[in-house]
């Protein structure tokens, strides 16, 4: 295997945005895509592969390295050489490579491996709080199964289209998929690809949503002509799932602080042929009180710390801290607290976290039912999904019901 100039230069530029200028991986990635038109799929394919590779190992290949932060251009280069070298690629005869000792990292790679904080590369607190809140025994396979690479999963849009037809669509464009028998809207990629370049995308045929994401509309319980509030909305991938579940009949509000979500999430309503959606941006607390103990149904879909989805995020494991998870659980429980209110009686409320801790899940809804505005409400059901059990992302929701 031979590694090209142009396509490593790239990545390392990459890197030291991600490392060093605390830009988000996924960003990063998609502007080092466009950087040159002549390259084919093989060529993007190893740029995007290959940061997010060393995104999601940087701390034991900078061990290997035996290089520490702040990472200039030189450590950079040494780490990817760790990488290439551990990936059986030739070194070429770059000035930037020259005296890679090929042998100790093999060496010091079989060393550190046996060590949990190394061999899954995640920093030591994390770690800690995982055993600490799941135990030793399932965080260690947890966390294994967050450094696999994520599938790309589809949802269908039934409005425009069935599971059947979208399948045999996207057969006839050379992208084979898979159903799977729990997850009814879902068609799971066997290959990666670039499905937002197909005529099916651009149709507002599906749009690309974790199998473990699709399960939290369906628990809502929904019927047309409800009146739904996706509190915490973002760009609307569930509010797009809920809207499509009432067959575009009813009404679904989409709150969210930020007006730019809300504008990403009108473009993709308007491609998905989606026309219930009422958008309000939270600039003060009388948005919700206007809404208070009138809606049929509320999802909150509460920011967390997102130790459910490292496997499409590698670079949150470096970014988040302890105190965010401290202050993040406080704005869960505000959350649930203030939200709640807008349920009517007799309706129902959905708490969801892509999360895998109990302290942002299950003891979260136990705080909020032991407290005073939880007193009006019951557990129906919930379900916490592990990423080490289901091969999708970690998740966690949770079904109350209004007593009325």
């Amino acid at each position: 295997m031979r590694l090209h100039r142009n396509l490593v230069f790239t990545v390392i530029d990459a890197l030291n945005a991600v490392f060093n200028e605390d830009e988000y991986a996924d960003k990063v990635v998609a502007r080092a895509l466009k950087k040159d038109k002549r390259w084919g799929s093989s060529d993007r394919r190893f740029v995007a592969e290959t940061i997010y590779d060393i995104v999601r190992w940087k701390r034991l290949y900078a061990e290997i390295a035996d290089v520490k932060e702040p990472f200039n251009r030189d450590k950079l280069w040494r780490i990817f050489a760790v990488w290439a070298i551990l990936r059986g690629y030739r070194l070429p005869d770059w000035k930037q490579l020259g005296g890679t000792p090929a042998r100790r990292i093999k060496g010091r790679f079989e060393s550190l491996s046996k060590i949990r904080v190394y061999r899954e590369s995640i920093p030591d607190w994390i770690d800690n709080t995982g055993v600490e809140e799941l135990g030793e025994a399932v965080w260690e396979k947890e966390i294994a199964a967050q450094n696999q690479q994520a599938r790309v999963v589809l949802r269908v849009n039934t409005i425009k289209t069935s599971r059947e037809k979208l399948k045999a669509l996207l057969d006839s464009e050379g992208i084979a998929t898979d159903t799977h028998k729990d997850y009814p809207d879902a068609l799971i990629l066997r290959e990666r690809t670039n499905v937002f370049l197909t005529p099916m995308f651009k149709d507002g045929l599906f749009e690309v949503q974790d199998a473990s994401s699709q399960l939290v509309a369906p628990l809502l319980d929904l019927q047309p002509g409800m009146k739904v509030v996706d509190a915490c909305a973002g760009a609307g991938g569930k509010t797009l799932h809920i809207a499509g579940l009432m067959q575009n009949k009813g009404q679904v509000i989409a709150m969210d602080l930020y007006e730019s979500k809300m504008k990403q999430l009108k473009i993709r309503a308007r491609r998905n042929d989606i026309h219930n959606i009422e958008y309000r941006i939270i600039e003060n607390s009388k948005v919700i009180k206007k809404l208070h103990g009138k809606a049929d149904r509320v999802l909150i879909d509460a920011p967390c710390s997102g130790l459910g989805v490292l496997k499409r995020n590698p670079d949150s494991k470096w970014k988040l801290q302890p105190e965010f998870l401290d202050n993040i659980r406080e704005t869960q429980q505000e959350l649930l607290q203030s939200y709640s209110k807008m349920v009517k009686p007799g309706g129902k409320l959905v708490y969801a976290t892509c999360s895998v801790l109990p302290s942002e899940n299950q003891e979260q809804v136990k705080k909020f039912l032991d407290s005073e505005n939880g007193k009006s409400f019951e557990l129906v059901k919930d379900k916490k999904i592990l990423a080490s059990e289901s091969g999708f992302d970690g998740f966690y929701m949770a079904l109350l019901g209004h007593k009325g």
